[in-house]
């Protein structure tokens, strides 16, 4: 890999303290152990250095702009604490800054997070994956696509993806792939159910198109 996986970034203003807004952390941590034993978050000697790769987030409430995110190398743990999560407080994609609060910090990829919620209000939930399957058959797939140019975790990333929206792709289908970053796909939704059926139905597309 030209890039090291699970690297923070940006600029961050964290305050390591426990998060005291109210937030059920009960739909958003059944989704990604769900996720988890899929394979799509985790942790594995085998793949990018040993490094945990995958992170899930929610918007605090339907109209925030802030939201909470899965901390940064939790990947390893199959179900989380409230502890193993972070809240952005506030995030800048454009100029590279993210101010957040927790007792972890915020994962790698919540730059990219926080430039999908900006999009579209109506946007709840969003799941980063790495799925190999999925990332392989994007040209088959007819998938959405960050090109292979545009390294994670960064401003130019988060540019790509709002010109993406910008582009009809995504109101067909709420899930795209960054070429740029190796196996990583991100599935978005009004909540976190719809975010999860989409990339899931995309990993069965992708196995079938393998099996044929």
């Amino acid at each position: 890999m030209n890039q090291q996986e699970g690297v923070i970034k940006y600029q961050l203003q964290h305050m390591q303290k426990p998060i005291k807004e109210t937030f059920s952390f009960n739909e958003i941590n059944a989704w990604r152990t769900i996720i988890f034993r899929l394979g799509l978050i985790g942790q594995d000697p085998e793949r990018y250095d040993n490094l945990g790769f995958g992170n899930i987030s929610h918007r605090l409430h339907p109209q925030s702009s802030q939201f909470i995110i899965s901390g940064t190398q939790t990947g390893h743990i199959e179900q989380l604490n409230p502890e193993h999560y972070c809240l952005v407080i506030k995030a800048d994609p454009r100029k590279n800054r993210i101010a957040s609060c927790g007792l972890n910090k915020p994962s790698s990829e919540a730059l990219t997070h926080a430039s999908i919620y900006a999009q579209d209000s109506t946007i709840q939930a969003v799941i980063h994956v790495h799925s190999p399957e999925i990332w392989h058959y994007t040209a088959a797939l007819k998938l959405s696509h960050i090109s292979a140019n545009i390294p994670y975790g960064t401003v130019a990333m988060a540019i790509a993806v709002e010109q993406l929206f910008q582009t009809d792709h995504l109101q067909q289908t709420s899930l795209f792939t960054m070429l740029g970053h190796k196996d990583g796909v991100v599935a978005f939704g009004k909540n976190m159910q719809e975010a999860a059926w989409i990339l899931i139905k995309y990993l069965s597309l992708a196995i079938s198109t393998a099996q044929q």
